[in-house]
């Protein structure tokens, strides 16, 4: 059964219902296609709705799925409704669609019911095949190789956008085609910053340097965290070393099938919080990652999903001390049948350079 099947399976679509899809994620997912444009779905019809310059491609990629071209006059959502004909209900991606496409949706299909898709194309992605699983293999592969590069390449002076540009270079040169998203060189006090972006700051002796970023593969995205020491760290980031990698080793070692996200969370809350840095872990444990570098489900106090076979889902616990400043420890592990592997190789102890 094809993606698109499953979707239709999914939301039990009828004969007179169509779905549109707006986000270049799921277009991806469903049908191979990486360009611009929508997808247009009934139980008879897989199009996928482009401009000129995007043909060529969408029937290279998408050899099942019809090819529509709009032209002067005939917009996306005119040659969706042309296709669609005349469907009563068309299931629409409320997330995605602006207040423009949404008028013009009501008023080309006037008398039709616009209804949201609930997410049900993201919840299909969150289990991977056999195929997805490759792919982020491979992401994780580059990803954990450049970063036995960059560990050799650090020194004191040079910024933290120097060693960012020298990472991702290493990533590019090891396959990547893309990134999965901003690379992350966080040092010394701008540590203390979950998503600090990389400055002009010089690291020095002393400094603990964290390091967040993933390669982008065929389309599927690697995410990983490792935090490391430009000589002796002070005891107190020893410490909270110790602490960070405790957390993320057992919280890791927990995830199984039928695990309760939210319980995962809370086993690293729970360590965290004992040693007296509760307040110091203000983010979520984790998150899914995939053809997004954040999909469901999430390790978080409010989930309550069950982990499934399948999934990949990154375990990155952190602690960030304002003015100070931080670490975080991350890998992204797949649920097997009776457990899970890290898809990263790198080492999680503390690495003194």
């Amino acid at each position: 059964m094809s993606r698109a099947d499953r979707l239709i399976e999914t939301v039990k679509l009828k004969a007179d219902e169509a779905i549109i899809i707006h986000n270049p994620s799921n277009m991806y997912y469903l049908s191979g296609y990486r360009g611009e444009g929508i997808l247009l779905i009934t139980d008879k019809k897989r199009a996928i709705i482009t401009d000129f310059r995007y043909v060529e491609q969408a029937q290279s990629e998408s050899p099942t799925w019809d090819v529509k071209s709009i032209s002067t006059g005939i917009s996306y959502m005119k040659l969706a409704k042309e296709e669609a004909g005349d469907a009563k209900k068309i299931y629409i991606e409320y997330e995605r669609v602006t207040v423009k496409q949404y008028k013009e949706l009501e008023s080309l299909f006037e008398g039709a019911e616009l209804l949201p898709l609930n997410n049900a194309p993201e919840k299909l992605r969150s289990i991977k095949d056999e195929g997805e699983i490759k792919l982020m293999e491979q992401a994780c592969k580059i990803s954990s190789e450049a970063f036995d590069y960059i560990i050799t390449y650090i020194k004191e002076g040079l910024s933290e956008i120097e060693i960012k540009l020298a990472l991702e270079n290493k990533m590019y040169a090891l396959g990547a085609e893309g990134l999965a998203f901003n690379s992350i060189v966080a040092s010394g006090e701008n540590g203390s910053l979950p998503h600090a972006i990389p400055s002009d700051r010089k690291v020095k002796k002393g400094d603990l340097i964290t390091l967040d970023f993933g390669a982008k593969y065929k389309g599927y995205s690697a995410d990983m965290t490792r935090t490391v020491a430009l000589g002796e760290p002070t005891d107190k980031m020893a410490e909270i070393y110790s602490i960070v990698q405790e957390a993320q080793e057992t919280c890791q070692n927990a995830l199984a099938p039928g695990k309760v996200c939210k319980d995962i969370d809370a086993m690293a809350r729970d360590i965290i919080g004992s040693r007296g840095y509760g307040e110091n872990f203000g983010h979520g444990l984790g998150h899914g990652i995939g053809i997004d570098v954040h999909e469901e489900p999430r390790l978080s106090p409010v989930c309550d999903e069950l982990l499934k076979p399948g999934i990949v889902i990154t375990v990155e616990p952190g602690i960030y001390l304002p003015g100070i400043g931080g670490v975080r420890i991350e890998n992204s592990c797949l649920i097997t049948e009776n457990g899970a592997r890290s898809l990263i190789t790198a080492p999680r102890e503390l690495i003194i350079l």
